[in-house]
């Protein structure tokens, strides 16, 4: 009969009292999150890559099909990217002809990325697919375990956010 693996073991703490808990790797929070969205990206990029469009593009042109002519610093903010990040893919989606840069009416320091005829059309096309993935997701989830999950996962970020 093989032995159950531990999820949880006494370790010593500095003070020598064993009060810490240490969760096998598997099994802690942040490795199960991590595992969950690698899953969920993979899944993403089965979707989207038959059209051409990479992970990186995706989070922009979501925002975008949200709210279409943001300015590069609010796409990057909304996206939750760093502006590096955000050049680049801009950059790579004017390239794709998903989106084009045009100057801002009242503020010529300002550039706004718009979508083009080719980035709107993705939406009708690809949004679908995104919510089955959800949806095989969360299969046998009640409406309730999926809010409650939602709310569950926007107090970690709330609490991490301060650190």
């Amino acid at each position: 009969m093989a032995a159950t693996p531990k999820t949880r073991t006494r370790a010593k703490t500095s003070d020598g009292s064993g009060a810490a808990l240490q969760v096998e790797p598997s099994r802690s929070l942040g490795y199960m999150l991590r595992d969950c969205s690698r899953r969920f990206s993979r899944a993403l990029e089965d979707a989207i890559r038959p059209y051409g469009i990479r992970v990186g593009q995706w989070y922009f042109l979501r925002e975008l099909w949200a709210e279409d002519g943001l300015t590069q610093v609010d796409l990057s903010s909304r996206a939750g990217m760093r502006a590096p990040t955000t050049v680049v893919a801009i950059r790579g989606m004017v390239e794709d002809g998903l989106v084009v840069r045009k100057p801002d009416n009242k503020d010529r320091r300002k550039v706004r990325i718009f979508l083009t005829r080719k980035g709107r059309r993705y939406r009708a096309e690809l949004l679908p697919q995104v919510l089955d993935i959800n949806e095989a997701a969360t299969s046998g989830f009640t409406r309730d375990e999926i809010r409650q999950f939602r709310s569950l996962v926007d107090r970690i970020n709330d609490n991490l956010a301060g650190r």
